[in-house]
Formats: C-alpha cells, sequence, structure tokens
C-alpha cells in the first residue's frame, strides 16, 4: 500500500514521504490515527502543491527577515544604570530591556528571539544578537553606560 506521511513517524518517516508500507500497517495503524492518507494521483498532487506554497511562505518570510536585518545591523543602544565600584552595576542588563530599547527604536522583537551575553554586570560594550528567521540573525551593539 502506497501512502503520504501527514506526520512524523518513528523509524518510518517524515511529513511528505512517499512510502509503500504494508497493507496492515497502513489500515490498521496509520490510516486511523490521520498520520497518513492514501497516495492516489489527487492526494499527491495536493501536497506537492501545499509543498509549493510552503516553499514560497518560507522564502518570503526570509527576505523580509533579511532586510530587517540589514536594518537592525547598524543600531546601537545605549542604557544607562546604576553602578558601584569599579564599574559594576547594580543588578544587571536583560533581555526585556533591550526588547524595549528596540521599541523604542521602533523594531518590534520578541524578548526570547534576543540573544544576550549572560550576566552583563560591568560597564562596557555588548554584542547582542536577534534571531529574526531561524537562519536570519541580526547583530547589535549594546552599550552600557554609568547613570548619573
Amino acid at each position: 500500500m502506497k501512502v503520504i506521511l501527514r506526520e512524523n513517524v518513528p523509524n518510518v518517516g517524515k511529513i511528505g514521504d512517499v512510502l509503500d508500507v504494508a497493507d496492515g500497517f497502513g489500515r490498521n495503524y496509520l490510516l486511523p490515527r490521520s498520520l497518513a492518507t492514501q497516495a492516489n494521483e489527487r492526494n499527491v498532487r495536493q501536497m506537492d502543491h501545499n509543498k509549493r506554497v510552503a516553499a514560497a511562505r518560507l522564502a518570503k518570510a526570509r527576505a523580509k527577515a533579511t532586510e530587517e536585518s540589514k536594518q537592525l545591523s547598524g543600531v546601537r543602544l545605549s542604557v544607562a544604570k546604576h553602578t558601584g565600584d569599579e564599574g559594576r552595576l547594580f543588578g544587571s542588563v536583560t533581555v526585556r530591556e533591550v526588547a524595549d530599547l528596540l521599541a523604542e527604536k521602533g523594531f518590534l522583537v520578541d524578548r526570547r528571539d534576543i540573544g544576550v551575553p549572560d550576566n552583563i554586570r560591568t560597564v562596557g560594550e555588548y554584542a547582542v544578537t536577534v534571531k529574526l528567521h531561524h537562519d536570519v540573525v541580526a547583530k547589535l551593539t549594546l552599550e552600557v553606560t554609568a547613570a548619573e
């Protein structure tokens, strides 16, 4: 029996794979659980169409993220924090603060997509990464200064 997998099935295949499986396995396990559909001509065409649409959507999202990455790469953020002896901060600079600074500049970025070096607790410059797409990352500079 030929089937098209609708979900990843361990030790069998991944989404979209067209497989030749035993009749009983397909009829009694894959089809009732909606893990696969029969691989007839109509379903194969539909799967190909869905793949093309998904690829176009992914390319469009990647292009948008690349454009936004070009805009973000030149951004320089600055934050003033209260410091103690030797330029050490009272507390640290958090990802939420970086997200707020980006929002002030007009970039709405989810805080979970921002990569800040661990424990920014001293005055200085730090490299911050912003993940805009699974393969597009923007790098910007965060300057931490002493508050007056």
